[in-house]
């Protein structure tokens, strides 16, 4: 499947207004669609939604409703929204983000819940067990901090004289100490010096890339943040403007016109989470429904942005690499 078919394929009308009436007036199961970020940049990752649900027979507007709900980065929303969702009887709950899922699960012990997000849902808490979950809750994780000595690794080879490699991280995240902690051991790994660069809103990134210049930082890892995907533009700016290469989680930097990118597919994984959601609305049990973890990770290059900042990817590189953007 090409990925980059998700990409515009959601009309704007239909991420940006809820659809209580419809769902008020019609006998459609209903789905609530939860999400602690914004509908734009969003927009794919609601497309491979939807486009799991086709695939069990559920098209949103023929036999199925959805109702979006959008924290726009304000958990404090989240346990409102998610009790207006139980209030409209949703008959499955999605959840993109840690906060919305637990938000969710202390609204509901009754709905089913399928999360989607980067971390450890037995350690947060979600579920009991990933074969077993147990209860109402079930879904994906990507786990992805995990990857950050691979990132790490990747930046080296790319800038194999790099004698300072930052890391940004998002101190808010649930995963920022996990990530900074793997990222202390992937660099005594690599014989390099580490410095954390940390930012949690937008009016900070500036700065941040205003440290990773002054520090002659080589080159920079991006860190895993449902926040820094949804500015993402501005982030690939800045690494553009600074001339730093950087590593990021998703495809989507790259897309956008990023270096470099080693992770799961997010698309990918939401497409699963829609496929989890057709079953349950046939009838499929959550707690049976075993928490799916990744299986397949993706090297995205931009070429392009490599030219432009001098770079030349060693051909071991691109040989790994799953898409090449010319």
């Amino acid at each position: 499947m090409d990925r980059r078919a998700f990409i515009g394929s959601v009309a704007g009308g239909v991420l940006a207004a809820p659809l209580a009436t419809r769902a008020q007036t019609s006998s459609m199961p209903v789905i609530g669609f939860l999400h602690s970020g914004s509908p734009g940049p969003t927009a794919p990752l609601v497309a491979a939604f939807r486009q799991g649900l086709n695939e069990t027979g559920y098209v949103e507007g023929q036999n199925l409703a959805i109702e979006y709900r959008w924290a726009e980065f304000r958990d404090d929303r989240l346990p409102a929204m998610a009790a207006d969702l139980v209030s409209r009887k949703a008959d499955v709950i999605l959840t993109g983000g840690l906060p919305s899922a637990r938000a969710a699960k202390a609204a509901t012990s009754t709905i089913p819940i399928v999360f989607s997000y980067g971390g450890d849902p037995v350690g947060d808490g979600l579920v009991s067990s990933l074969a077993r979950p147990g209860g109402n809750v079930t879904g994906f994780t990507n786990v992805t901090a995990d990857l950050t000595s691979k990132r790490f690794a990747l930046v080296s080879e790319l800038v194999p004289q790099a004698r300072v490699i930052a890391l940004l991280v998002n101190p808010n995240s649930s995963g920022a100490k996990r990530t900074m902690l793997n990222a202390q051991e992937a660099a005594r790994a690599k014989g390099v010096q580490l410095s954390i660069i940390k930012a949690s809103a937008e009016d900070e990134f500036e700065t941040a890339f205003a440290s990773v210049v002054q520090l002659h930082a080589g080159a920079l890892v991006v860190g895993n943040n449902p926040f820094f995907n949804s500015r993402r533009e501005q982030l690939v700016a800045l690494a553009s403007r600074h001339a730093v290469p950087a590593i990021y989680e998703w495809r989507e930097f790259v897309a956008s016109g990023g270096l470099i990118s080693y992770g799961t597919s997010l698309a990918g994984m939401y497409r699963q989470a829609g496929i989890y959601a057709g079953k349950i609305l046939k009838g499929a049990k959550p707690a049976n429904l075993p928490i799916q973890q990744p299986t397949k990770f993706e090297l995205v290059i931009n070429l392009k942005t490599a030219k432009a900042l001098g770079l030349t990817i060693p051909q071991s590189v691109l040989l790994r690499a799953d898409e090449v953007i010319q």
